[in-house]
């Protein structure tokens, strides 16, 4: 079996954000990096599959500058066998449609039976990606799992709806997953597997080589929302709250006016 798990560097969330100069993104000096959350979820899950399977291959593929090889490091050691590192120190300036189109156009050729993903990513968080390299595969997908099960090419899994409700979905591979919080628990890699990590193959493309499509949307600007003000509490009785209430209304709306 042939496994693909896309990760994503991102900035890990309790630093300190400022906006670059550019307006357009956040500025990444200063910044600790660390592996997408419910990307980890994507690597514990294809190693998982590639322990029950056992004759798998499993490749973690990331696109970023070279610093995103330490990240890449990390899945390597929590099982991964090789790297696909698709090098683009601008990726922060490509929407999801041309991220999505790279993945597939270095997916297109080899015949992967699985493709695993994170719901989204917790910087741009636009939850498009995986579905859209689905879309160019033409594969099958699933978004937001939190249960897993393969069996003989059947996969049948549980994905998260709103307001707590699971809908149970059944697919066969080749297909794609995005993988959802509460799907597993990710490993720690061991000190061994961290030393083992160093000599596994991890092959830079530069994303020239890949990118066949033009953007179809463009960020237009980054901000801080404003901060609202604070909340204001009513004391008293029930007649005389309803009285200051009315009067509020009356001052900020208009709507007794």
């Amino acid at each position: 079996m042939k496994i693909l798990v896309c990760i994503k560097q991102v900035p890990d969330m309790e630093s300190k954000f400022k906006v670059d100069d550019s307006g357009t993104w956040y500025d990444r000096a200063d910044l600790a990096w660390r592996m997408n959350e419910y990307d980890e979820y994507a690597v514990e899950q294809a190693v998982q599959l590639k322990e029950q399977v056992g004759d798998s291959d499993l490749t973690v593929l990331c696109i970023g500058g070279d610093q995103v090889k330490e990240t890449m490091k990390k899945a390597l050691a929590m099982g991964c066998d090789r790297g696909a590192h698709i090098l683009d120190d601008e990726v922060s300036t490509k929407e999801p449609y041309q991220i999505a189109s790279i993945i597939a156009e270095y997916a297109q050729d080899k015949s992967f039976d699985l493709i695993f993903t994170g719901m989204q990513s917790q910087d741009r968080g636009s939850g498009q990606v995986g579905i859209l390299v689905a879309e160019f595969l033409g594969l099958p997908s699933v978004s937001t799992i939190v249960d897993f099960v393969y069996e003989d090419g059947k996969i049948d899994v549980k994905r998260e709806l709103e307001g707590g409700v699971k809908a149970c979905v059944g697919l066969s591979a080749p297909a794609l997953l995005t993988c959802q919080l509460g799907l597993n628990t990710p490993r720690y890699p061991t000190l061994p597997n961290i030393m083992k990590a160093k000599k596994k193959e991890l092959l830079s493309i530069p994303v020239e080589d890949l990118l066949k499509v033009e953007a179809r949307q463009e960020t237009a600007r980054v901000y801080f929302p404003e901060k609202k003000g604070g909340g204001l509490v009513l004391e008293g009785e029930v007649d005389q709250l309803a009285d200051q209430l009315i009067q509020i209304l009356k001052e900020k709306t208009g709507v007794f006016a």
